[in-house]
């Protein structure tokens, strides 16, 4: 087992209200294994997805990732285990306008979290970027680069580290439908090469029905969607 989270809780408190967003929420993911996760807006699937990834720490409850859990180490520990093992691809994407494409591909192994010399990630990088077809925009800026080809940059800084574990959250939120489309088939196309667990929030029908299962947030607990 890749990912497991045992009775999730999360709420916000705000100036005037209680938002109970997580409710005893629990999920366990198998190697390879790829996991839509669905629901109305506001009911808490990108709070969800922080919590898997260890950035948003729950009221109660853990998540254990490849038999690790997040919440009962330290913070320094907790990251070393999500730049380990966890690799992270949002709607926004993210990516540091100073940087050239190649750096930001690099970016997880300049925290030291991940120990590999820097000649090493820089390869690895090019390669990246050759596998989701961007090679000849290795050295072109953020800003010089459409929206599908930031999300291809994105994805290939998630992969950089080789984790177990890919969490995306609406990765094709801010694109098209046809380059959406695209980057659902290089993402899962690279998920089964590598053979990767995936945990996806979106609101696309289309795009949940190419996982192996679909979850519903409702009322913060995960349920099965027939």
């Amino acid at each position: 087992m890749i990912l497991e989270a045992v009775n999730l809780f999360k709420t916000y408190v705000l100036p005037h209200k209680r938002v109970e967003v997580l409710k005893g929420a629990a999920l366990t993911v198998e190697k390879g294994e790829r996991v839509a996760i669905v629901g109305r807006s506001g009911s808490g699937k990108s709070t969800l997805l922080h919590v898997l990834g260890g950035l948003d720490r729950p009221d109660a409850g853990e998540v254990h990732v490849d038999g690790q859990a997040l919440y009962a180490v330290s913070p320094r520990a907790r990251t070393a285990i999500r730049a380990s093992k966890i690799g992270l691809v949002f709607q926004s994407y993210h990516l540091l306008p100073e940087m050239d494409v190649t750096e930001n591909v690099m970016l997880p192994t300049m925290t030291g979290a991940v120990r590999i010399k820097k000649a090493q990630a820089r390869q690895r990088a090019l390669t990246l970027l050759d596998q989701v077809g961007l090679a000849d925009r290795a050295t072109h800026m953020p800003l010089e680069l459409s929206g599908g080809e930031q999300q291809r940059v994105a994805l290939a800084r998630a992969l950089i580290h080789e984790p177990t574990l890919i969490l995306a959250d609406e990765p094709t939120g801010n694109l098209d439908r046809m380059t959406g489309a695209q980057i659902m088939d290089l993402l899962f196309g690279l998920s089964c090469t590598r053979d990767l667990s995936l945990v996806m929030v979106t609101h696309a029908p289309e795009t949940a029905a190419l996982c192996d299962r679909v979850l519903e947030l409702h009322e913060g607990a995960l349920v099965a969607k027939p």
